[in-house]
């Protein structure tokens, strides 16, 4: 561990809507890395690519999102490898997403002129492309700009070494099974070293130049012409569109929330439909604790969280997939479903591994697996019910297999919520966590209701006697009339950021959840952010998605203008193109932890989707009362 700050400076580019932001173009501290905050991200449903605010790609594992990635240098500044295009001389930059899409723009600006630079992780006609193709399209809009580029594959988190061979139709790069070849259209020259090449480029108002790559694993590389590559960037925007324009969303925050969108469908890896937690491994949660973790997998958790997104928005192909891939997992897992999964799903998540690579600004360790592998987390009873009943709440209808899986499943809750468990923050202490039992009581109510409209089978009593049960049991032992709130497990006196999402589920939306949230307010917040529970504030951030569920609490209990405004406060923590990482350091608005974070769009949008149902649902309430 080191004593490095999470950012540079506290004057970091912010976000305004979608529209361009101007800022310099460095960033780096001396050994290399930019802050997090930096970060752009860009998707072909098969892996995701990182982009700094001085035009270097830092990230981009092939050929998927889970694999060991050839361009590392967010972990490694030294020897991870980049993908570097940028102005020669000194540059003010601004950037955003082409609207509607997950295509990048960044305009350069320089004493001799301004470039355009246009970044693209490339899909094809039907979908995804069978290979890899990053286009990077400049064009020259005044002046006469030099920029360099620089394709240098690192050495796989120090487990492969690059090198450049020689084929038939020119150099190719091969590392770990990786064969890729770089592209170049109108360049003013190109330097070829062992490990690395490196192109210059002239830009004069109107010019077009390209910088591409094409990869392919332990398979034949395809050699698509530059010109193809940059007619790809063009189909990859009207792609991203024909998917937005079927997006709707008609209520508040509406940039935030479609951004928020085209984010979360970055992270859902298209071959299965396995919806990823983020898109890195090993940022750290802390900078004085080891609380690193690969975060490429899929939480049934965010699964749930997704579709009820999902489904208001009107989009059909990426719930069914998502559902669909879940449930097949879950049976295949037999009768005690597990947390997360990978994302091809075709085996448990890897062993914890480490890597001998000094990680983000030197906060190791830097790890593949996860430790929340294996854990008992009761909760996700709740999440796998939350998804079903939305599923068929929305007009669609369960087949006899998930109906049985889901019989096991409310039994498994019926006899496990009088267990200790990992809890929602997977920690290593099992202990009787509230949240974990309202997950039971949660996965118990939708049995109940599944059951009376004839989708599943089972005991629809005993259902019904143990989620009143687990009632009446947190009622009794969870509420803490000293705290003046439910407590983290009986008897800890302190609190739980995750109560919130039982105001949610419906469990409390009363007096006892409106004080909750005070005593939240009063001993978690930081400004508008909360922590994760007490004593979190002393080894990390703020907790993003703990922040947007305060502002969908808020609403529920009826408190609905302090929703809005809390709400307006949080949407400012965007970066100036919209992401949101794990967490927030309150005071500089630095980012912590993976990113982009799944959990943290989610918590956005689903904050957006509750204030305007209360909102809509309060604008009524008259009118129904008189028509009565």
């Amino acid at each position: 561990m080191t004593g490095c700050e999470w950012a540079n400076s506290s004057a970091q580019p912010a976000w305004h809507g979608g529209d361009p932001v101007s800022g310099p173009l460095d960033g780096r501290d001396d050994a290399g890395y930019a802050d997090l905050r930096d970060y752009a991200s860009i998707g072909d449903g098969r892996t995701i690519a990182l982009i700094a605010r001085d035009g270097c790609v830092d990230w981009l594992p092939l050929p998927n999102l889970d694999s060991v990635p050839p361009f590392a240098a967010l972990l490694d500044a030294a020897n991870g490898g980049r993908i570097a295009l940028a102005p020669v001389d000194e540059a003010s930059v601004e950037r955003r997403y082409v609207p509607g899409t997950n295509v990048l723009e960044t305009t350069y600006t320089t004493e001799s002129g301004r470039v355009r630079v246009t970044d693209s992780l490339n899909t094809g006609l039907a979908g995804r492309l069978p290979w890899c193709e990053l286009g990077r399209r400049i064009d020259g809009l005044e002046g006469d700009v030099l920029l360099r580029a620089r394709v240098e594959p690192g050495t796989c988190l120090n487990t492969a070494s690059p090198w450049v061979y020689d084929s038939v139709h020119g150099k190719v790069l091969r590392l770990d099974g990786l064969t890729m070849a770089v592209r170049t259209l109108h360049e003013e020259s190109v330097e070829v070293t062992t490990r690395s090449i490196a192109v210059d480029y002239r830009t004069s108002p109107g010019s077009r130049h390209l910088l591409g790559l094409t990869s392919t694993a332990s398979e034949p590389l395809y050699l698509p012409t530059p010109e193809a590559i940059d007619e790809g960037i063009d189909r990859t925007v009207a792609n991203w569109r024909a998917w937005s324009d079927a997006f709707g969303w008609d209520g508040p925050w509406p940039q935030e929330v479609q951004r928020s969108a085209l984010l979360l469908k970055q992270l859902i890896f298209a071959p299965t439909g396995a919806l990823a937690a983020a898109a890195t491994t090993s940022l750290p949660e802390s900078l004085t604790k080891d609380k690193n973790w690969d975060y490429r997998y899929s939480w049934v958790r965010d699964t749930a969280f997704s579709l009820t997104a999902l489904f208001r928005f009107g989009v059909r192909e990426e719930t069914h997939g998502a559902i669909s891939w879940m449930l097949r997992i879950l049976r295949e897992q037999g009768s005690q479903p597990q947390v997360l999964q990978r994302l091809d799903g075709t085996q448990r998540p890897d062993e914890l591994h480490t890597y001998d690579v000094p990680g983000w600004r030197g906060v190791g360790p830097v790890r593949s697996g996860n430790q929340a592998d294996g854990q008992l987390q009761l909760g996700i009873y709740g999440d796998i019910f939350n998804i079903v009943q939305l599923y068929v709440d929305h007009g669609n209808v369960l087949d006899e297999a998930t109906g049985r899986l889901l019989t096991t499943v409310a039994d498994l809750a019926c006899d496990q919520w009088r267990s200790r468990d990992s809890g929602m923050w997977e920690l290593p202490e099992e202990q009787h966590y509230t949240t974990s039992k309202l997950g039971c009581w949660q996965a118990l109510k939708h049995a109940v209701h599944l059951a009376e409209i004839g989708q599943i089978p089972g005991s629809v009593d005993r259902w019904r006697h143990e989620a009143n049960a687990i009632a009446e049991w947190v009622s009794e032992h969870c509420w803490n009339e000293e705290l003046g709130a439910y407590e983290w497990y009986p008897g800890s006196g302190v609190l739980d950021a995750s109560i919130l999402l039982h105001a949610i589920s419906g469990f409390d939306r009363g007096e006892r959840m409106s004080r909750t949230l005070d005593a939240l307010g009063a001993q978690l917040s930081d400004g508008p952010y909360l922590y994760r529970y007490s004593g979190a504030d002393q080894e990390e951030l703020t907790f993003t998605a703990c922040s947007f569920w305060r502002v969908s609490a808020l609403a529920l209990v009826g408190r609905l203008e302090e929703a809005r405004n809390l709400m307006d406060e949080l949407v400012r923590g965007l970066n100036d193109v919209g992401l949101l990482s794990e967490m927030i350091d309150a005071r500089t608005g630095a980012f912590g932890g993976n990113l982009p974070q799944a959990l943290s769009h989610l918590a956005l949008m689903n904050a957006a989707i509750t204030v305007h149902s209360e909102e809509q649902h309060r604008a009524q309430a008259p009118l129904a009362d008189g028509d009565g």
